[in-house]
This record gives structure tokens, sequence and C-alpha cells, in this order.
């Protein structure tokens, strides 16, 4: 019979989410291997024509005159014979990559698809956190239309920084769409989102979180003063969970204590921070995932160069994200510099109000 088309959840794994997931990594590694296969033919078929030119210029016989030009036509044939097939492999690599895109990503759950899915129509609230949620996606230059939905596992293993150099709004509107797919991704009350906006400036964008009671509550931090009475709470419950843990006691933690995962919006860092304040986030960035408190930083670094060195610590221990496609995020195969776009809510699209709208009318429900 015909050959079989791809399938989406083509791949080991318990849940159909699972399968799906572990099917995406195989496409990425697919995608940086093929690449990578394609990238070393070329350079190889590049640097053996430099050689053989540099042979002939050597050669004072082969230097001028037809016989040379004839050589350097032969050479150049070779490259565009050894380039062109590397490409011809990679567009069949690339055929099946992009079919099987073309079956999976319609099949996504909510907490792995795209905001313009229709799948978020559909939403509901989920009874249990998924395994992953999308912050993107990842191209090649090779192949720019091929997607590959970037997943970051939960829960977090590391805090998030959103470079807002050049465009602060924009970096803002997708800490809000990362915050509010986090949000959506946890059962009703299963975890809270709280902001600092010291200068007050990220107002106009966080207000889908505000309104109607869906997630930031109380509204967020302003000033000195809030930020270091937010840390202070924050680093406060780090500890907490960080000793019932390492004593084994979670009965330990005080009555009515809420095991939500915390997620901290930090925005125009290191606006409103004293050093006290910057040793406090340094902390919550280290410890904080391990207890279930992350960060998500909505800053330029070049606003905390007073700060010097002391802070690189911290900026390598998020990792970074931009509100426009840049290309500096690194496969853990090849170290592929991949194009990164952000996962953002389709323009006029009431998606993310609907979603949160809903979070908020089910949270009374669940006695959250």
């Amino acid at each position: 019979g015909a050959p079989q088309g791809p399938v989406a959840g083509d791949a080991s794994g318990w849940t159909m989410d699972e399968r799906l997931h572990n099917q995406i990594w195989a496409m990425f590694e697919d995608l940086a291997r093929s690449v990578a296969a394609y990238r070393g033919a070329a350079d190889f078929a590049q640097s053996r024509y430099d050689q053989e030119l540099d042979g002939l210029l050597a050669d004072p016989a082969t230097r001028g005159g037809a016989a040379a030009d004839a050589a350097r036509d032969e050479a150049q044939l070779r490259q565009a014979t050894l380039v062109d097939q590397a490409r011809a492999v990679l567009d069949r690599d690339l055929a099946q990559l992009t079919a099987e895109a073309e079956v999976v990503e319609p099949a996504l759950p909510p907490p792995f698809a795209g905001w313009e899915s229709p799948v978020w129509h559909a939403y509901q609230v989920p009874a249990e956190v998924p395994m992953a949620v999308r912050l993107g996606s990842l191209t090649l230059p090779e192949a720019p239309e091929l997607r590959i939905p970037l997943l970051a596992r939960l829960p977090l293993e590391r805090g998030l920084w959103i470079d807002s150099a050049g465009n602060h709004r924009l970096a803002m509107d997708t800490a809000v769409a990362v915050a509010a797919r986090l949000l959506a991704s946890h059962p009703a009350g299963g975890f809270t989102v709280h902001a600092l906006d010291p200068a007050g400036s990220g107002a106009g964008a966080l207000a889908p979180l505000t309104a109607g009671g869906a997630a930031v509550l109380p509204p967020p931090a302003a000033g000195a003063s809030g930020v270091s009475d937010t840390l202070a709470r924050l680093t406060e419950r780090v500890d907490l969970l960080q000793m019932a843990l390492r004593g084994g006691a979670s009965d330990a933690l005080p009555a009515g204590f809420d095991t939500a995962g915390q997620l901290l919006i930090v925005n125009e860092f290191p606006y409103g921070f004293d050093d006290r304040a910057v040793t406090q986030l340094r902390y919550l960035a280290d410890e904080g995932p391990g207890a279930g408190v992350h960060l998500l930083l909505v800053a330029d670094r070049e606003d905390a160069e007073q700060y010097g060195p002391v802070l690189d610590p911290l900026w390598r221990s998020l990792l970074r994200l931009t509100p426009l496609p840049s290309d500096h995020l690194a496969d853990p195969w090849v170290g592929h510099a991949w194009t990164y776009e952000p996962a953002t809510v389709p323009t006029g699209s009431q998606v993310l109000t609907q979603v949160l709208r809903q979070l908020a009318a089910a949270r009374p429900a669940y006695g959250a």
C-alpha cells in the first residue's frame, strides 16, 4: 500500500500530551541535525573549492589562460554539485518534517498550542498541570516556514527574562501572554501571579491580568515599598517550603499555607530595587523554582549596568526571550542559533481575555 503519512503523537509516552511533547523534541532534533549535515556539506564544498583555486593560482602553468578557466569551471561545478546534492537531501528532510508539523500543530492541546489555535476557543480549566507550556517557536534560516514549538517543562526549572531593550511595551505584552498561559495551564487556584511595577509603567499591559480579578491579587505593587514587601513575602515562602522539604515534613507548614505555584512579574528591573531587594531577587532566581516560585523579569540589561558583574549570574540563570524575533537560542545537539519568536496573541483577538475570564469564574467554584 501507499506509505502512511505522519501521525500526531507518533512518539513514546504514557499520555497523548507526553507523546506530542516527545514528538516535538524529536522534530526539533531532526531539523537541527538535517541542517547541520547540509551546512557541513556546503562548508566542505566551499573549502575544497578554495583549496583547488589556491592550487591553480600557485602553479604558473594553471594561473591563466583557457586551461585555467576550464579548471576553475570544473572546480566550481564540483562545488555546486555537492551543494545541490546536500540541498536535495535537506529538502527531502524538510518536506517530511513540514508534513509532520502540519498534523502535529493542529493536534496540540492549549498549553502547547499557539494563541491563534482554535483549541483555545474550546478551553476548559484543567484538572491537572500539563507537562510543558509553549513559550514561542523556533526556526532556522534554511527553513523559515517550519516552526518548531519551544516547549518549557513544568514546573519551570529557571526563571524567564523578557528582554525589553528597544521595545518595552511589546516586552510587557509578551510577559502577560506568558503569565496568562501559565495561569491557564494550572487548575483553578493552583497558580498565583504577582506583579512588581514600581514605576507604574506596566499598568496598561498588565490590565488583562487584573481586570475581573483574574489573577494578580493584590494589584501590582508600586514603589520601593511594594518591591520590598512582595520580595520579603516570597523569600519567606521559599525559606518555609525549603525547610519543610528538607525535613521531609510538608505538614510542618503553617495552617492554611497556600501551596499554589507563584509567578512574580518584575517590570523595569532594577527600577525601585535597592541592594537588599536585588539580593532577594537573586535568591528567588536560584532557590525559587525548587519551591514553586518563578520569576518573569521584563528588563533591559543596560538599565542594570550600575551593578556590574554582580548581576551576571542572575542574567545567566534566566532563559532570555525577546518580544520580537531574535536568533539567540541554541539547541542542545548542534548549537545552531535559532530564531525565537514569542507566542503572542493575534492582533484584535479576545482569546486571552476570554481564557482569563473563564479562570476567574472557575476560582470560586473550586473554592480557590
